[in-house]
């Protein structure tokens, strides 16, 4: 079992791409770890939404559907100092999903605070290898994904 991991500093906004595409596709992945984190821990109030998704994505959105079979992962992070949504404490919630994938993922961000803050993020891969049928359905399942968008 191989572990690979990525991080990175990503505007609201935006979307960053990790590249994990083959040209065979017997390389699979799956989430292990998702963390999120302010750029800026305890300078200002943020409302961080971090997603990951099978598809690229048009625009990035603070709405989380679970119904969207492209969603594989999401973090929340609130951390502020109104006496508002949370508490000054924080709260963050992560969730992912046990599929294992083997096309590049897309992760985006807003910032659904009054600061529109950047927001970093790390996540973790198992690398998993993959028979000719689960290629198959895990290939099939992106291209039914594309074609959906």
């Amino acid at each position: 079992m191989t572990i690979k991991s990525f991080k990175g500093l990503i505007a609201t906004g935006g979307q960053d791409t990790i590249t994990l595409h083959t040209n065979n596709g017997s390389t699979g992945y799956r989430i292990k770890k998702l963390q999120i984190m302010p750029q800026e821990p305890g300078a200002s109030s943020v409302e961080h939404v971090v997603k990951v998704f099978k598809v690229s994505q048009t625009t990035a959105s603070g709405t989380v559907d679970f119904a969207d079979q492209t969603l594989i992962a999401t973090g929340f992070m609130t951390v502020g100092s109104s006496a508002g949504t949370y508490g000054n404490a924080g709260f963050e919630n992560i969730i992912f999903d046990n599929e294992i994938f083997n096309q590049d993922i897309y992760i985006t961000h807003i910032d659904n605070g009054p600061n529109n803050k950047k927001c970093n993020y790390y996540i973790e891969l198992e690398q998993v290898k993959l028979d000719l049928n689960e290629n198959t359905v895990a290939t099939l399942k992106d291209i039914r994904n594309i074609e959906s968008q």
